[in-house]
């Protein structure tokens, strides 16, 4: 507290904030476990049970005639790695350093760091995670063919950035409303098993059941993905417009909210979580 603030650049302003975004990420790969290799094994490993699961399933249940054409493991892979990307996202964000942490006492730290930190780090796990699976797979089992890879990242950070803008939205209502907060993310966490739409695909629904389906962000990602990794599946129900606004509508609506919050900030706040 007896450092003298001296006047900054912008250029310098930047790099110290980049600085501590680094360091906030680095803090919160490491919340899962005190060994960031070990946080990162944790995270591949539960992607890794999610595939073996759902092959086993498709296989027992005979569903794997209702999969698009080419390699089903990858089918499978490409829902999965979406669906732990937009969920992982969502409950890093919601459960990051709020208004009234202690960590907020220490400038420059502030929310929207804690926010970039808490996104990024969800994001550099599971980019992570999903290459080395995706390497394993490629070159001890078979070898893989991805017809537009950049489209298919591109759909890949579309699921994040939509789990991260909801992550912001329903952090702005937690310090008002942290029961509520907590069941609704627990709820559409689980609900997602289904409603992302890993398991089928839109051009194979009715349209009344397309219906139950298309109000998710996740679902049009995933599916849209699906026609950038196959090059004999063409999305017909789907588009990456809708995640894209719905997730800049969230995200402008969860900053405003942030902002308010921040601004009636309270450490009474604590107890009532």
């Amino acid at each position: 507290m007896f450092e003298q603030n001296t006047p900054r650049t912008t250029l310098q302003s930047g790099i110290q904030h980049l600085e501590l975004i680094y360091h906030s990420i680095v803090r919160d790969v490491r919340k899962a476990h005190g060994n960031a290799l070990l946080s990162i094994l944790l995270n591949m490993l539960q992607a890794a049970l999610f595939v073996i699961s759902f092959y086993v399933m498709f296989s027992v249940l005979g569903l794997r005639g209702s999969a698009v054409r080419g390699d089903f493991l990858l089918y499978i892979m490409s829902g999965i790695f979406l669906f732990m990307t937009h969920t992982k996202t969502l409950g890093a964000v919601v459960n990051s350093e709020g208004p009234a942490s202690p960590m907020m006492k220490h400038a420059p730290m502030n929310t929207l760091i804690a926010i970039l930190a808490a996104a990024l780090g969800s994001l550099y796990i599971q980019v992570l995670s999903m290459v080395v699976i995706l390497f394993i797979y490629h070159t001890v089992f078979e070898p893989i063919t991805i017809d537009q890879p950049i489209g298919a990242f591109g759909c890949f950070l579309v699921a994040w950035f939509t789990g991260a803008a909801l992550g912001v939205m329903l952090l702005a209502l937690k310090p008002w409303f942290p029961r509520f907060v907590g069941i609704f993310t627990t709820i559409y966490q689980r609900a997602n098993m289904i409603a992302s739409g890993k398991m089928f695909l839109a051009n194979t629904l009715p349209g009344y059941m397309l219906a139950m389906f298309d109000w998710n962000p996740l679902f049009h990602a995933i599916d849209q993905s699906r026609g950038y990794i196959f090059i004999n599946y063409f999305p017909r129900y789907t588009n990456l417009e809708y995640p894209m606004y719905l997730g800049l509508t969230m995200l402008m609506i969860g900053m405003m909210g942030e902002f308010y919050t921040r601004r009636h900030a309270s450490l009474s706040w604590g107890a009532r979580r």
